[in-house]
């Protein structure tokens, strides 16, 4: 038995997306000397600083950190259906799990089409005061895959940094690939290949 989304989830997306991003492989400019990191290819720029996130029992890289203007992007792309969106349906599931932590949600219309923000309560490290930390949660249904962000720091209460994290945003490019995968599963990332090597 598959797993059918109900017809009722259109895909969320800015009328903009494929020319403005993010970008599906077949958009992106393949003259830019991007960073590629498997499911996802970012721009480098001045100031950006990249992390990858690996699960530890695993060792597989689950997302990619972008540290960028005093925030930071967390990012995961997915394998979506080619009809479907998957971000009405993600949204519904991050608000029961900041509700389900003590912390609050809202939602809004952001740049990027509808977003949450969240009130999530932070537990106190060793000495540390127990705090309260502000996050976007923003996501965007692609031809066949939906990309997903967590934002924090600046960007999620400054304009002028949301505006420059949004751009990051939007200059990804999400390499789905030709190969089958279910609908809600991580887009495989990789480590980036060393200048010069590739």
């Amino acid at each position: 038995m598959t797993d059918v989304p109900p017809p009722d989830a259109p895909k969320s997306a800015p009328a903009d997306r494929a020319t403005a991003g993010p970008f599906d492989e077949s958009e992106a400019n393949p003259v830019r000397p991007y960073i590629d990191l498997g499911g996802i290819k970012v721009l480098p720029r001045e100031g950006l600083n990249l992390r990858l996130e690996v699960e530890e029992q695993t060792k597989r890289i689950v997302a990619v950190g972008l540290d960028y203007a005093d925030s930071t992007l967390q990012v995961q792309p997915f394998a979506a259906p080619r009809n479907a969106g998957l971000w009405e349906e993600t949204r519904e599931q991050i608000r029961t799990q900041i509700r389900q932590q003590g912390g609050r949600v809202e939602e809004r219309e952001g740049p990027l089409g509808a977003e949450l923000l969240a009130e999530v309560p932070v537990v106190a490290g060793a000495g540390g005061q127990a705090g309260k930390r502000i996050a976007r949660f923003v996501g965007v249904d692609g031809p066949r895959w939906f990309l997903r962000g967590v934002i924090g720091g600046a960007a999620a209460v400054d304009v002028e940094a949301a505006a420059k994290v949004e751009d990051l945003f939007r200059s990804i490019v999400v390499v789905r690939g030709g190969s089958p995968m279910p609908p809600r599963d991580l887009i495989p990332l990789r480590m980036p290949a060393t200048p010069g090597s590739a």
